[in-house]
């Protein structure tokens, strides 16, 4: 890697040892001796009493070593799965908790949920004696319907949350909205739904854990998005056995996309089973069990009212969500469809006034949390697909309906009506340079072309804005070896984005010292300060901690230079990893400098031996990436199929640290929004409560054939809220491109059907149903 990297497309450090072998995921965590095998008994019902549980014979059979249950569990006085985030409902009462146990007591909440524990010395003794369990279910009433579980008369998830609705919270200013369409010339409506989705990342989730008897002390190794988020909730609020009896560790890990932020309950029980017998246990998943116990991702039903004037100027946006949080409260389910996403629902719009009621409620389905975007992509979806519709109810073109709504650049800083401040964007540009790069003015012709070959070819946009890279600070720590490298310890954790490579070039351009020379750590609780990977905050937070030490070690070695070569500190220049007496040829290298300071008497007084330092940022504001999307494709009338003929991304990033990284960050990301509006959905059976799609036989990932090559450029506006002008770019993708893929199904359809709305994902089956329900009536 060249010095002074930011800027420059390089190609990541990582690749060479994970495309030859050298990855290490959680499997391929080496052990002092071979681990015993965990595996988690699971509910065959969506709701249900457990009247008995008989493990005798299962604790007789060949290999097994343990066998837990709930009961277990309460009488070791175990914590529960918590909770981490407060809301506040309308009314002002805090929202609802729900008691989750690693194993359930009593009662089963959702097809999955942990049973019974058992450890044996192979999976197969483990998987055959589980079966050898006997339990008896008396089954409940359930419920799985997002809106249909918030209405009177649907069975109550738990006893004591009534209706229900876990929270009824609200944003925005309700009096001066009714005001607002209460003087509109025009109110537009439209009831939209944001389908569940299943994670599935690469590498699914697992977790190994060693027990050192010397210390009492376990090393849990899991695939995580920061072991620090991890380690307090296992050892401190569930397991109660202090911080300092567990060392959690990650190494590589396959994909995280915010699943992986959490405590699920296998980690804590594979703690527990290991402190038990005092040896290496493991678990790890294998699909199928992933997708009844992973957190699941999205899953609203919403309704959209906009307050419009003679010129279609927005006026005032009222949205109701109902948001589906499965059986308990994830860590931060509550957070992501209430304070992560809805400030959102302002978008790069002028509108003066915004209320927004959600309903967190309750289901028999796996919980739900974070997902690529976390609130973000939900709120985008709403608004970009509902400004289409209000262009198409009003008679505007989708272009025409945002220029006359869009915040200006002589209006930034821009506050929202959600309270939101975007510090800097050029957001008419943006678009513009977006229809630009799809070519929007030579559509007509392609759609005439076209239609004289049978295809409907429709175009759709959509801008986008995210709030990301806030929240808690993150922190680097530096330190000189002997061998003249420098090893950087950051709290955040590359789930794939390509970290090493980015904190290197940051540490390179401001140090000036070749990339092969540093070397970046994370995942290990025991060296590495606190921090996650979450929110698309790794590089305007963990990188401007990184670009914080790298400056603190050049104050400091100007000193140190100094007092070696017997010069005024402010006659000390640094570049390209040298200090340099200014005028003269005298110089002393950046690891020359760091040996010196090892001697005391360079030091300023009062401060440490040697340039090892750290730096901790917390952040001041969020960043506000934003940018269009533009997506053109074909509809075959007579089959429903759908074909993505051109995809191009304009997109403001801030300062581009690495256009290469970018431009795969942003093309995954709109491979899984391409997923949701397309393919992928979760569903589960109204009258059984089972899990219909819990398979790669059932649930559709999206294939090659499905995901676009993406025309990716950018129209960048500096970031005035961090020293590296970046703005967070890991999950923008994602955010932009279901909306702009449904504006365009409709676009492709409405002539020929007139039908203004579909919901995701529209596969071929349920747009070959509509079509053939409204071509006829369109005709008629």
């Amino acid at each position: 890697m060249a010095k002074f990297g930011i800027g420059q497309s390089v190609r990541r450090v990582e690749d060479p040892r994970l495309l030859t072998g050298g990855g290490r995921y959680t499997d391929d965590t080496k052990l002092a001796q071979p681990a015993a095998r965990a595996y988690v008994l699971r509910s065959p019902h969506a709701h249900a009493d457990i009247t008995k549980i008989d493990t005798a014979a299962a604790k007789k059979a060949p290999g097994v070593l343990l066998v837990f249950t709930g009961e277990d569990v309460k009488k070791a006085g175990f914590g529960d799965l918590p909770c981490l985030v407060p809301v506040t409902n309308r009314d002002g009462t805090p929202r609802a908790e729900t008691s989750r146990p690693m194993l359930a007591q009593g009662r089963v909440r959702h097809v999955g949920d942990p049973v019974a524990l058992v450890v044996a010395e192979t999976l197969e003794q483990a998987k055959d004696a589980a079966e050898l369990i006997e339990i008896d279910y008396a089954p409940r009433p359930h419920t799985v319907g997002t809106y249909e579980s918030a209405q009177p008369g649907a069975p109550l998830v738990h006893d004591h949350i009534k209706g229900n609705i876990a929270f009824d919270w609200e944003m925005g200013d309700r009096a001066k909205t009714e005001t607002a369409f209460a003087k509109a010339d025009r109110v537009v409506t439209l009831r939209l739904v944001n389908n569940r989705l299943v994670v599935n990342s690469m590498e699914p989730r697992g977790a190994i854990c060693e027990y050192d008897a010397k210390d009492d002390r376990s090393t849990l190794w899991v695939s995580s998005q920061g072991v620090s988020v991890i380690r307090p909730v296992v050892a401190d609020m569930i397991l109660k056995i202090g911080q300092p009896k567990l060392r959690v560790r990650t190494g590589d890990v396959g994909g995280g996309f915010g699943m992986k932020i959490f405590v699920h309950p296998e980690y804590p029980m594979v703690v527990w089973a290991s402190r038990e017998l005092k040896r290496a246990v493991k678990w790890i998943p294998d699909r199928q069990e992933a997708f009844q116990s992973d957190v699941q991702g999205r899953d609203h039903v919403s309704v959209a009212e906009m307050a419009l004037d003679k010129d279609c100027k927005f006026l005032g946006l009222r949205v109701t969500t109902y948001a589906a949080l499965g059986a308990y409260l994830s860590h931060f389910g509550a957070f992501i469809p209430t304070m992560a996403g809805t400030g959102m629902l302002a978008g790069l719009y002028q509108t003066p006034t915004i209320y927004v009621n959600v309903k967190g409620v309750m289901t028999n389905t796996v919980p739900t949390d974070a997902y690529r975007g976390a609130g973000r992509p939900e709120a985008a979806y709403l608004l970009e697909r509902f400004v289409d519709h209000i262009a198409r109810e009003t008679g505007l073109t989708p272009d025409e309906i945002r220029k006359r709504n869009l915040v200006k650049p002589n209006q930034i800083p821009w506050t929202t009506a959600l309270g939101d401040v975007y510090d800097s964007g050029d957001f008419d540009n943006v678009m513009l340079k977006g229809m630009e790069k799809g070519d929007w003015k030579g559509f007509p012709a392609r759609r005439a072309a076209s239609l004289a070959k049978g295809r409907w070819r429709g175009i759709g946009m959509s801008t986008y804005v995210e709030k990301c890279s806030g929240g808690a600070p993150e922190s680097a720590i530096a330190k000189f070896n002997d061998d003249d490298t420098i090893t950087v310890y950051v709290g955040v954790q590359t789930n794939g984005q390509g970290h090493e490579t980015a904190f290197t070039q940051i540490m390179s351009a401001r140090l000036g010292v070749d990339g092969d020379r540093i070397r970046i750590v994370q995942g290990d609780s025991d060296f590495t300060p606190e921090g996650m990977t979450g929110g698309s905050r790794s590089i305007p937070v963990a990188g401007a901690a990184v670009l914080g030490v790298s400056d603190k070690i050049i104050a400091k070695g100007k000193q140190v230079a100094a007092s070696v070569m017997e010069a005024s500190t402010g006659d000390i220049d640094y570049a390209d990893g040298i200090f340099k007496i200014v005028g003269t040829d005298r110089q002393m290298s950046l690891f020359e400098v760091a040996k010196a300071a090892k001697d005391p008497k360079n030091v300023p007084a009062g401060e440490k031996p040697g340039l090892d330092d750290d730096f901790t940022r917390t952040p001041q504001a969020a960043t506000f990436p934003n940018g269009c999307h533009v997506c053109e494709l074909e509809v075959d009338p007579d089959t429903g199929t759908i074909e993505i003929l051109n995809y191009s991304i304009m997109d403001d990033f801030g300062t581009a640290l690495n256009p290469l990284l970018l431009q795969g960050q942003v093309h995954g990301g709109v491979g899984q929004g391409v997923g949701q509006a397309l393919t992928e959905k979760t569903i589960y059976d109204d009258e059984s409560g089972q899990l219909m799609s819990g398979s790669f036989m059932d649930y559709a990932l999206p294939r090659a054939d499905v995901v676009p090559h993406v025309h990716f450029d950018m129209h960048n506006s500096l970031c005035r809220t961090n020293p590296l002008g970046v703005k967070g770019a890991g999950e923008a993708g994602a955010i932009g491109a279901p909306p702009a893929v449904v504006n365009a199904i409709i676009d492709a359809i409405y002539p020929e059907t007139g039908v203004k709305h579909v919901d995701m994902p529209v596969t071929p089956a349920s747009l070959w149903a509509v079509i053939a329900a409204n071509r006829t009536r369109k005709a008629a």
